[in-house]
Parts: structure tokens; C-alpha cells; sequence
């Protein structure tokens, strides 16, 4: 499929496609840790269209570890069940999804490309011309696009220019962001989608779609870094003038707290978790030494009673693992030259993101301002599926909602090389309709 083409589908997709009920769109995440579909209906209001959340689903995940299917069948079966749930509540079926994932490792390219005008009007020709060289000359072996952003045009070598069409010139510039993922572990989550009867309408990178979701109008604009915690990843997305500039994230997430604390405090993973969740905190207090906390012992140990530990012992295993992660992203951000764009703001989301204490010392390592960021200007969404572990799959709906100013739209082609794709793209001037639209939603 083409370029103009996916533009094109979404373009179908939003108006009532065939492929799928009319006014229906599911989006479902799967985790490692849980697996989650909203069914949203668009309904007609007196200030317009809206989107509303008319059913939820989830449910612990099973068959997925480290962000990437291990169990085709077990993962399959949860998906399932997350949908069927959804669609219960709904009252209506399903038929494609987008799915939210940070399957593998999410990977950001920022590449400008020129190309020459003949001294004559901009025109949208130029524009489809100027992206689609872009679009040629990226490739990655073993990835696959899953988002191309274009960040700003250039009219001879002159930065910051909105709207290209109409002025003169002799070189046409786009800056482009595009976003990857290994192709390996969308193609087993995309198998498992489609085992369960379900299509995929497109595939939305975490940390975009979490951003969307958490972050408000001026941080979008202003700049601002978006980290998701998740079980076994936590990601990050850097936002600045309304566009995501950059993504990025560490195979380290809440799971590894919760393996730490059963190691250190000698006690069932199980029990581990839910000691984090009530007792944890990745800060100290004056009163950590006198707090004790009864663990229980880990299974083989016969006839070992709970054990009392002081709740500075619990801290002292959470903080350095947290750190860790803090500081591994301020570097790779740093070496990627984002940190700057990014602002004075951090928005902590994800289900990790709840631990106390996590937000000031994300503060602490990074240097910026921490909020708790969830999921805000939905409808319909109960107070059970709002908090910050909802946040990327909620982002999937306000991106919907918005609209995508993209350049590529639609489900990536994950039966064949991305090369491929996208000499299929530069193969005919197909889908002016869908580069207006992005004009449209752009400027």
C-alpha cells in the first residue's frame, strides 16, 4: 500500500468505512502487564461530533513479557477476551482496531530533505514532491515506519515558514520525524490481533499517543517530555511547538521494582507487588525505621512465619531501581540533544507512575517540573479506567479525535520490507485529497 493510499484509507475510516461499523473505533493496548480495549462511538452534539467511550475492556495480560509476545496463543486469548468484554458493554462488534504498542524498542530519525522549486510558485505538487523524497530516502533494515511527522518547512534555507504554498523560491525543505519500530514483534502482536478476527487500522507509538492523552495545550506547545511507566518498559516522548520531536525508552519498567522487592525481602513476587502498592515509596521519611511490614516467606520455606522488615529496607530497594531508570533516559535524552526542547516539564504517566514518590524523584534526576499526567478530555470514560495507567490507550482516541498531521496514515506493511513500501509510494501522484487534508489539519 502506497503513501497517498494509507492517507487515504484513514480518510475512508473517518467518514464510515465499510471495514467497520459506522461511527465505531476501538483501541487496544497490549501490555505486560494488561490488556486494554475502549470501543468509542462518535455522536453528534450542538457544538459538533464528538467521541465517546461506550465500552471497555481489560484484563491482566497472559503470553506477553517485555513488551513482546512470547505465547501467541495465551496473548491471543487475552486480547480476546479484553475486546469481548469491550464489546459487551458497547453492545456492538468490532471489527478493526489500532493498536498502541512499544513492541521492541522505539526508535526516533529527524532528517530535512530539499528539493528544488525552478523559481516558481510552491504549489502542492512541491509538497507531495519535497515528502515523498523524504520518505525515499529513509530506510532502516529489520523496522518499520510507524509515524512521519513533518516539523517544519524551509523555502530557501528560511526556517519556520508554516505554509510554503504560494511563495517563491528555488528549494523547497521538510524537516520530518519519523518513528520506528522492529518489524519482528509488531508482526507476532499483528498475528495475534488477527487471530482474534480483527483487523488493524493502524499503529500508534506509545509515548505518542500517552502524550496526547496527558499532556494539555500549552505543554504541547511550550515543550514538554511525556515518560510512560509501564510493567517492563517505560518510554519517553519529547513534545515542542504542538509536534512530537523525539521518542525513545529503556527496557526497565515496574515489573523489575516488584522482582527487586521479592529478592531483597525474600518474600513471593505476588506478595512483592502488592507490598509496593501499599507500603512503597521511592522516598524516604523520618519514620521509615519504626514502620515495620510483615512479609511472608517464600514458598519452601516450611514452617517460616511472617517476617517483620523495617519499611526503610522496602525504600532502600525502590529508590535506586527508579534512579536508574530516571537517569538513563536524562542521558540517552541528553546524547539526542532533546533535553532542551523539552522544557522546564515532565508528565509521569503509566501504571508505575502511581508509586508515591516516583514524580519527585523524576524531578530530582531530570531537573524539570513532575506532574501526574491521565488521561483528560474524554467522554464516558469511568473513574476506574481514568487514571494514569489508561493514558495510552485514551491517546489512541484523542488522536483520533484531533486528527493526524501526518504525512503517512494506515497500517504499516508488515509482510514486507519497508523499502519496499515505499517505492510503491513513489510510483504514481495518487490521494490529492489526503495531502489536503494534512494541509488542512496542519496550518
Amino acid at each position: 500500500m502506497g503513501l497517498f493510499d494509507r492517507l487515504r484509507t484513514e480518510d475512508e475510516d473517518a467518514a464510515g468505512a465499510p471495514a467497520a461499523k459506522p461511527g465505531l473505533f476501538a483501541a487496544l493496548e497490549v501490555g505486560t502487564s494488561k490488556t486494554v480495549c475502549f470501543i468509542v462511538k462518535s455522536e453528534a452534539t450542538i457544538a459538533g461530533s464528538r467521541l465517546r467511550v461506550v465500552g471497555v475492556g481489560h484484563q491482566s495480560s497472559r503470553g506477553v513479557r517485555g513488551g513482546t509476545i512470547v505465547d501467541m496463543n495465551a496473548a491471543q486469548s487475552s486480547i480476546k477476551t479484553a475486546v469481548e468484554n469491550a464489546e459487551r458493554m458497547a453492545g456492538h462488534a468490532v471489527s478493526e482496531v489500532t493498536l498502541v504498542t512499544a513492541a521492541g524498542g522505539l526508535s526516533s530519525t529527524r532528517i530535512g530533505v530539499e528539493a528544488p522549486l525552478s523559481r516558481r510558485e510552491v504549489s502542492d505538487r512541491d509538497l507531495r514532491h519535497a515528502l515523498r523524497e523524504g520518505l525515499q530516502t529513509f530506510f532502516e533494515p529489520g523496522r518499520v515506519m510507524l509515524h512521519a511527522i513533518p516539523l517544519g518547512w524551509r523555502v530557501d534555507n528560511h526556517r519556520g515558514v508554516k505554509d510554503p504554498r504560494g511563495m517563491f523560491g528555488r528549494e523547497l525543505g521538510v524537516d520530518l520525524h519519523i518513528v520506528t519500530a522492529p518489524i519482528e514483534p509488531l508482526r507476532n502482536l499483528a498475528t495475534c490481533v488477527e487471530r482474534c478476527r480483527l483487523s488493524i487500522a493502524g499503529i500508534v507509538a506509545t509515548p505518542y499517543a500517552a502524550g496526547l492523552s496527558a499532556l494539555v495545550e500549552d505543554e504541547l506547545l511550550l515543550g514538554a517530555m511525556v515518560i510512560d511507566m509501564g510493567a517492563a518498559t517505560t518510554s519517553v516522548g519529547v513534545f515542542a511547538e504542538g509536534s512530537l520531536i523525539h521518542v525513545d525508552g529503556v527496557p526497565i519498567g515496574g515489573a523489575h521494582v516488584t522482582s527487586d522487592i521479592a529478592r531483597g525481602l525474600s518474600t513471593p513476587v505476588s506478595a512483592a507487588e502488592r507490598i509496593k502498592v501499599l507500603y512503597g515509596s521511592a522516598l524516604d521519611s523520618p519514620d521509615d525505621d519504626q514502620v515495620m511490614i510483615e512479609t511472608p516467606p517464600v514458598a519452601g520455606d516450611g514452617d517460616t512465619t511472617m517476617v517483620q522488615q523495617p519499611r526503610a529496607l522496602l525504600n532502600a530497594v525502590i529508590r535506586p531501581r527508579l534512579e536508574e531508570v530516571f537517569e538513563l533516559l536524562r542521558d540517552r535524552l541528553d546524547a539526542a540533544g532533546v533535553s532542551r526542547a523539552a522544557g522546564r516539564r515532565l508528565v509521569l504517566t503509566g501504571g508505575a507512575a502511581q508509586l508515591p514518590g516516583a514524580a519527585e524523584l523524576a524531578g530530582r534526576v531530570l531537573s524539570k517540573q513532575v506532574r501526574i499526567g491521565r488521561p483528560s478530555g474524554l467522554h464516558g470514560l469511568g473513574d476506574a479506567v481514568s487514571g494514569p495507567a489508561f493514558s495510552a490507550c485514551a491517546g489512541v482516541i484523542v488522536r483520533r479525535a484531533r486528527g493526524s498531521a501526518e504525512a503517512i496514515a494506515g497500517p504499516p506493511p508488515l509482510n514486507g520490507a519497508g523499502e519496499r513500501r515505499l517505492k510503491a509510494a513513489a510510483g504514481g501522484e495518487r490521494g490529492p485529497k489526503a495531502i489536503l487534508r494534512w494541509f488542512a489539519e496542519s496550518f
